[in-house]
């Protein structure tokens, strides 16, 4: 909570003032902030809130032209996600990527330059008139 949630609340506190008028912010969530799983209760919780936390500053930036939106990935093949499904692994005596896998619509993790494009969209003006939303890069993980 004090790194999701309380973190990006004092970057939107003191940022937002000083961002340029038609300047855009985005919050890094997780295909957990419009899902959930038992035994995540305070990692769920703390997604959440970042969805809560940019509705209500998107439509408070909005009078400035600034654009507000969650980047919400699903796994990404890097070396932190993949600590993290070994220990899982271990826990749960499963290859914990397999499962991922098989739970993301298009059957992969996401490369990290996917989230990427996502992220440059919508810093770009090509989404000029998106604010207020949770882009989904998870390859279908939360449908």
């Amino acid at each position: 909570m004090a790194v999701n949630v309380r973190g990006s609340f004092l970057a939107l506190k003191q940022g937002l003032p000083l961002l340029a008028d038609g300047g855009c912010v985005l919050i890094n969530a997780s295909v957990v902030a419009v899902t959930a799983d038992p035994g995540i209760c305070a990692y769920a919780t703390s997604k959440h809130a970042l969805v809560g936390l940019m509705r209500v500053a998107a439509k408070e930036a909005a009078c400035r032209g600034i654009r507000v939106n969650v980047v919400a990935p699903g796994p990404i093949d890097n070396g932190f996600q993949h600590d993290i499904e070994r220990r899982i692994g271990t826990m749960i005596g499963r290859d914990a990527t397999e499962l991922l896998n098989s739970m993301i619509a298009l059957g992969r993790h996401a490369r990290p330059e996917e989230i990427a494009q996502t992220v440059l969209f919508l810093a770009s003006s090509r989404s000029s008139f998106a604010t207020g939303g949770v882009f989904m890069a998870d390859g279908g993980m939360s449908i």
